[in-house]
């Protein structure tokens, strides 16, 4: 049978310069398609643990694997080539202020020397998805926070990646905010099929959406389960919360959207 890991640590070990263990013999197997909230105190080592998924830090032992590929001796350029599966969305939204909104969402497109006729076309469709179509040439210091979170969430999955890493995304949210937000994360991992750890203080969230939830505490990572995630075109039981996002909700829509990212492979 195909392995389905997208990611796996075995006895991984993180530190900082000469400073003791932030993590400690982590170890552990994602399978592709799942959803899990990361969850632990201020400095406990989520964000850690994210950039040593998305190769922005290196462990001081053990092994990481990514889409089954051993990553500890990669080279800059293969790193680079696999994050080209991989996006990360960050509390700051980190969006560029002398660019719109529809450049800086198109931006990852523009980086890979997509012709510009695909970058109108599945940037226009991303601001839909995203319930921001009419902002397309605002700038994003017009914005709400809010807003320039889903900004940031579109620039992240304009290339559809197979793993979506987000630190803290709804820390600077009020709860309708929040919702909306994490509404469209698990439409992204239902539609798409995409692997998503998401780092959160609020048990809120976490108790609502009843993903499974990876906790980090004294330098070591434990597994809690939630409700059982499911693939893209799987049937879930999860409870997704009354506060859902308002923006367009066909299937239908969802399926269109989703061929039009099958082009970026093809690019």
């Amino acid at each position: 049978m195909p392995d389905n890991t997208a990611i796996s640590f075995a006895n991984v070990g993180a530190r900082y310069d000469d400073t003791h263990e932030i993590l400690s013999d982590v170890s552990f197997n994602i399978s592709s398609g799942g959803f899990y909230f990361l969850s632990g105190a201020s400095g406990a080592g989520k964000t850690t643990l994210l950039r040593l998924i998305y190769q922005l830090h290196k462990p001081c032992r053990g092994q990481i694997k990514l889409f089954g590929h051993i990553t500890n001796d990669m080279t800059r350029d293969e790193i680079a080539k696999l994050r080209h599966k991989m996006a990360i969305v960050f509390q700051e939204y980190s969006l560029l202020s002398h660019m719109s909104v529809f450049d800086n969402i198109a931006l990852p497109l523009r980086v890979r020397n997509f012709p510009e006729s695909k970058i109108q076309k599945l940037v226009s469709k991303t601001l839909e998805w995203v319930g921001l179509g009419k902002y397309a040439n605002a700038n994003p210091r017009e914005l709400s926070g809010g807003q320039q979170q889903r900004v940031s969430v579109a620039r992240a999955i304009i290339i559809q990646p197979a793993i979506l890493l987000a630190d803290e995304p709804t820390g600077n949210l009020d709860d309708e905010n929040a919702s909306r937000l994490m509404e469209l994360f698990v439409q992204m991992n239902r539609a798409f099929g995409t692997t998503i750890i998401l780092a959160t203080h609020s048990t809120k969230l976490i108790e609502t959406y009843k993903y499974p939830v990876i906790r980090v505490e004294n330098h070591r990572v434990s597994f809690t389960n939630g409700a059982p995630t499911k693939a893209a075109g799987q049937s879930t039981t999860q409870n997704i919360g009354k506060k859902l996002w308002k923006g367009p909700k066909p299937q239908n829509y969802f399926t269109e959207l989703s061929k039009q990212f099958d082009d970026i492979g093809n690019a």
